[in-house]
């Protein structure tokens, strides 16, 4: 099943949604800053993704320049910075069975339709 993770107050994540919308797909809308992120659906998202955690950040957040920025941190204390701060996380995610891109622009989603 195809997945979008989504933040609707995000202009970026709007026009990922709507470019699934105007394909007229079937797909699940997860708002992953109600609906939690868990640290294994990190990790296999991450694997999808082909990237490590800190290659998913959103680097012009408050919270990343005034408390991680410039710090060091494992992997596993990635996995559990974003767990916690979901807004950290770049957005649109569309994922499906094997694949998961950052759909910006919307048109990166298209890697993954290939696929379904």
């Amino acid at each position: 099943m195809l997945k979008i993770y989504h933040n609707p107050r995000c202009r970026k994540s709007r026009e990922g949604l709507q470019y699934l919308n105007d394909k007229k797909l079937e797909f699940e809308v997860v708002d992953y800053l109600k609906d939690l992120f868990s640290k294994d659906d990190l990790k296999k998202i991450l694997m999808k993704l082909n990237k490590k955690p800190e290659e998913i950040i959103r680097t012009q957040e408050e919270y990343y320049r005034k408390e991680l920025k410039g710090k060091k941190f494992t992997y596993e204390e990635w996995i559990e910075i974003l767990a916690e701060n979901p807004k950290l996380i770049q957005r649109p995610i569309v994922e499906g069975k094997y694949k998961a891109v950052i759909a910006q622009p919307p048109e990166k989603a298209d890697e993954v339709l290939k696929t379904i």
